[in-house]
């Protein structure tokens, strides 16, 4: 997490480089898990700086989430039941700057 600002109406900014890279959309909800104090929240995304790394937490969720903070953010599909059978999850990977290293399909890797 780079930064939090309480005072933002809500949300999760995020760099477009990692929405592009998970194929998450403006206004999509996602999951947020954050690794360092088991919290877990329902939010939605809006765009940020591409380039930038930035993965910021906005309104009340900056109680629950604190720049530095590791974060998993998990994005969902609603498919139907045989397309799901050749459905995979798509896993971003980054660096310590939030540049994607990987794009895969297993979370165990």
């Amino acid at each position: 997490m780079t930064a939090a600002d309480l005072n933002y109406i809500g949300s999760l900014t995020l760099d477009p480089d990692l929405m592009d890279a998970a194929d998450l959309l403006p206004g999509e909800q996602v999951h947020v898990v954050d690794i360092n104090n088991g919290a877990r929240l329902e939010t939605y995304v809006i765009e940020g700086t591409r380039g930038s790394g930035e993965v910021q937490i906005n309104g009340a969720a900056a109680r629950l989430v604190h720049t530095g903070d590791l974060v998993i953010v998990i994005g969902y599909g609603m498919v139907a039941d045989e397309e799901a059978k050749s459905t995979a999850p798509r896993v971003v990977f980054v660096d310590e700057h939030n540049a994607v290293t990987e794009v895969g399909h297993d979370p165990g890797v």
